[in-house]
């Protein structure tokens, strides 16, 4: 948990579960058994919080299916039912955007209360990001992925709403194969921001807040923006770029803008990319690109004109003329290429760290190292879902 200042928690406890929350919704709250509508699957759990647990289930009458994510309405001894309200008021808002997952039904039950979600048969974009390379996103992919992130968070942003979890795991797909769209989930944390009235608040994931968040400093739609740049680094690399030893030395990273742009990864990637990312991983909020800014940004605009390059060379080879090559000779290479990878992958090393992240995935490479600089090494892939930063109302994976 971020430590808050003494200060600032009086200050929050009065405005906290009120401050930029959404009060009203126009979706009718059903009082009658779930179970009555709905059949939960067994062993469909999609997700689960510490306050509360999704679940696939089918509408009896249709026999469609939809994620169910059942909110607990009493947490800590606190009646929290108006933040669920207001999740249910930012999906019920964001219902014509394509990119955010779709609110079908609400109950309310004793204890709980369940959103019927649409069901994102993909599941997170995390499992991707923490792949081995040749599972891992495709670059090309991440730049169609985030232009569909980027469309819904200028939708939220062109509404007032900041979105302030964005992580891999709050970014689902609809598909696997072929990779199919986004939909953007778990809105417990967000809120409403507006000029008359300064938001200040102390919630996220380590890895993804925003300097102005540890700083206990106005939230605005920059805020998302930095998560976004984040986002972008770990989709592209399966790299956490501010990660520490622990939470401090994670936000001292996040402080100071302790970041690398020489990994391995990333010299492999247009510099356009890199680019992109440095417009958003910017200490002061007012000199991050918006989202609409980053929608217009040469890297996420190349596709068009790689897709041309690549017509190009296919219609110049195809009118030159390949020298033969022998059957004998094209088995020797595939033979010699084949050992080759195999050596690659021989020498992958798998080691246990001892983060509170899990386990983690080190390159051999890395034996070489000094104790000390094995001890600064940012270059993990996360096979486990980040913990949070702060126990908070909402923070779930729908």
């Amino acid at each position: 948990m971020i430590p808050e200042c003494p200060a600032a928690r009086s200050r929050a406890q009065s405005n906290h579960s009120r401050s930029g929350l959404l009060c009203e919704i126009k979706s009718s709250i059903r009082n009658e058994p779930f179970s009555d509508h709905y059949s939960l699957i067994p062993g469909k759990e999609l997700g689960r919080g510490k306050f509360a647990v999704v679940r696939k289930c089918v509408e009896r009458s249709t026999g469609r299916e939809y994620a169910a994510k059942f909110m607990r309405k009493r947490r800590k001894g606190q009646d929290c039912r108006t933040e669920i309200i207001h999740e249910i008021a930012v999906l019920e808002l964001a219902a014509s955007c394509q990119r955010v997952v779709n609110l079908h039904e609400v109950y309310e039950l004793p204890s709980e209360m369940v959103l019927v979600l649409e069901f994102a048969a993909g599941g997170e974009i995390f499992n991707q990001c923490v792949a081995e390379r040749d599972e891992a996103f495709k670059e090309e992919d991440v730049k169609r992925l985030l232009r569909q992130i980027l469309e819904g968070i200028a939708f939220l942003h062109k509404n007032n709403v900041v979105h302030l979890d964005l992580k891999p795991q709050n970014i689902l797909l609809t598909r696997n194969e072929p990779l199919g769209d986004i939909k953007i989930v778990d809105f417990g944390l967000s809120r409403m921001v507006s000029n008359n009235q300064e938001i200040r608040e102390i919630m996220g994931t380590p890895e993804y807040v925003a300097p102005e968040v540890l700083n206990y400093e106005p939230i605005s739609t920059a805020t998302d923006m930095w998560s976004i740049g984040v986002l972008a680094y770990v989709m592209l690399t399966g790299i956490s770029p501010f990660l520490g030893d622990d939470k401090q030395e994670t936000f001292l990273n996040i402080s100071q803008i302790n970041i690398s742009y020489a990994e391995e990864e990333l010299e492999r990637l247009d510099k356009a990319a890199i680019h992109f990312i440095k417009s958003l991983l910017i200490k002061e909020p007012q000199d991050r690109a918006t989202a609409e800014e980053c929608l217009k940004h040469q890297w996420l605009q190349m596709q068009e004109k790689n897709s041309a390059e690549e017509l190009m060379k296919q219609k110049s080879a195809s009118t030159s003329i390949p020298e033969p090559v022998s059957a004998e000779i094209s088995s020797q290479q595939r033979k010699e290429e084949e050992e080759e990878e195999e050596g690659r992958v021989t020498e992958e090393l798998i080691v246990m760290a001892a983060y509170t992240l899990g386990q983690c995935r080190q390159s051999s490479d890395k034996e070489s190292l000094t104790p000390d600089q094995k001890a600064i090494s940012k270059r993990f892939k996360f096979e486990e879902s980040f913990p949070a930063l702060q126990e908070v109302p909402g923070e779930f994976i729908y």
